[in-house]
């Protein structure tokens, strides 16, 4: 058959979606698949909701589009009042896009703007700081502040580079040391850093709460988002929080900053948001940020067509109130404990798992060749030999790779719908259990 769509990879077989319902997927054959990473961690309510759907036609029959450069529609500011009420602090100023790279976008723009606003144009603070093993979007800009190897090789000759630090990775710190004797060193290099650069130029520090795509759900130590909260607000730098994978319930709490009781100046937030029925992200802010902007020069200086338009608003207001009717960020935490039971058992008994982390319905796989000394596989490929494992016994699963120099690793994460019940959980675990113990065994 002819075909006009490229595929992300002409090398890999594709299954072909014929439907959803609920956390399952079917395929055209009529074999149903547990939707056992929510796509990318965008699907949390699952597929086909009759109440989103309903919502999204019914704003379509009033109307699709109205360009904000001209017009404001009150299905956004509803929209925007429903986030705001679920965001730490002083956190109410919404700004809508159309995914998670625009989010980002918005969010270092914004910070950039807001010293121009505060100080004046002639301001230096202008670069953002941001971790290795990261992935925070796919365009230029957003690649150039985030450290995931794989995809910003082939196009760095195409960004100004941004300063990065270390991410908080415990299974293999980039300091040698132990928690908690390391007292947190992974933190304290955010300090070194922005001294190194110059805190005249720093305008913002970005961060995953847990890192998502590019390690597999890496959790830092308690302490390590209060001690960076500290140094953003000691040094005057902006702290954004990137929850794009993370935001609207995830990990068992509205945001996982609230896990620390931390509040960023700007959350950056998408998936969830809108739950895969309209594309949509957004960036959250301190409504102090926003005041110098409109005190000041009285225009935000950045946009998209798609910003703020009324179909994904209409998304949004279903979702947060089917979250909120529901309970699912309360279910996300109490099937959480019991999907991190089951995953440690699994790890515990596996020998090819070395570490398993996460919270909530987000937990990372990492495989290794040998458990006790932590040595990698020899090449890429070991996730995805689970990955086919778990397909071929009807569960989906996101697959990474790379964490460990760049170029070596295997992970993966399992992040299924937030409304996932204990039996289906212990249907995931038993088909993720089958997958790896068949993985083992290739592998090995």
């Amino acid at each position: 058959m002819l075909q006009h769509s490229f595929p992300r990879s002409f090398k890999a077989n594709y299954i072909e979606a014929d439907h959803g319902e609920g956390i399952y997927i079917y395929d055209t054959e009529g074999k149903k698949y547990l939707d056992g990473c929510c796509g990318a961690l965008i699907s949390n309510l699952g597929h086909c909701n009759k109440d989103v759907i309903d919502a999204v036609k019914a704003q379509y029959e009033k109307i699709e589009f109205a360009h904000p450069s001209r017009w404001k529609c009150r299905i956004v500011e509803e929209a925007a009042s429903a986030v705001a009420e679920t965001a730490p602090g002083d956190l109410d100023q919404v700004w809508f896009v159309s995914g998670g790279s625009e989010a980002i976008e918005s969010a270092v723009k914004l910070a950039r703007q807001y010293f121009v606003e505060r100080d004046g144009p002639a301001t230096s603070k202008h670069l953002t700081i941001g971790r290795w093993n990261s992935y925070h979007g796919s365009t230029i800009g957003t690649m150039a502040i985030a450290g995931s190897m794989a995809r910003r090789r082939v196009f760095s000759p195409l960004f100004r580079e941004s300063p990065k630090i270390a991410a908080s990775y415990c299974y293999r710190c980039e300091f040698g040391a132990e928690y908690p004797s390391c007292g947190v060193m992974c933190a304290k290099h955010l300090e070194k850093m922005i001294k190194i650069t110059g805190p005249q130029y720093v305008s913002s520090f970005i961060a995953e709460p847990l890192v998502g795509s590019t390690v597999g759900a890496i959790t830092p130590p308690d302490e390590y988002w209060p001690m960076i909260r500290e140094i953003c607000s000691r040094y005057d730098v902006i702290l954004i929080a990137d929850e794009v994978m993370t935001g609207c319930g995830r990990t068992g709490k509205n945001f996982a900053v609230d896990h620390w009781n931390v509040v960023p100046d700007i959350i950056a937030t998408a998936k969830g948001l809108a739950a895969g029925y309209v594309p949509t992200g957004g960036i959250i802010a301190r409504s102090s940020i926003v005041e110098e902007i409109k005190n000041g020069s009285g225009t935000f200086m950045h946009g998209h067509t798609y910003n703020g338009n009324p179909i994904s608003a209409a998304a949004v207001c279903a979702v947060f109130k089917y979250m909120k009717e529901h309970s699912l960020v309360e279910n996300a935490a109490k099937m959480g404990e019991i999907l991190g039971a089951g995953v440690r058992k699994i790890a515990a008994e596996n020998p090819i798992v070395g570490d398993v982390r996460g919270k909530g319905l987000m937990w990372g796989f990492e495989l290794v060749k040998d458990k006790s000394t932590r040595q990698p596989f020899e090449k890429t490929g070991a996730a995805n030999v689970a990955t086919k494992e778990c397909v071929d016994r009807g569960l989906i699963i996101y697959p990474g790779s790379g964490q460990v120099d760049g170029l070596l690793g295997d992970n993966f994460l399992v992040a299924p719908p937030l409304i996932i019940n204990e039996e289906q959980v212990n249907e995931l675990l038993e088909k993720l259990a089958a997958g790896l113990d068949a993985a083992a065994k290739k592998l090995l």
